[in-house]
């Protein structure tokens, strides 16, 4: 589950780069446009790849705090 959200969310941030410096949202010009059906689903799924990777990181400083 970690990979997936991993993957999801470097999707996302790479279409958000695009978006912010030439204005082109990658996933909308795939499925669509922004309010098709399956680009809100890859966005929300993006979303909560995103939220999921936010508990890598405390995962990560418990790891390490067990480890020492």
């Amino acid at each position: 589950m970690d990979i997936l959200a991993l993957i999801l969310s470097i999707i996302g941030s790479l279409n958000w780069g695009l978006v912010g410096i030439f204005k082109f949202d990658l996933v909308a010009w795939i499925f669509g446009g922004q309010d098709a059906v399956v680009s809100r689903i890859i966005y929300a799924l993006v979303g909560l790849a995103g939220l999921w990777c936010i508990t890598l990181l405390f995962r990560r400083n418990r790891d390490s705090i067990n480890a020492e």
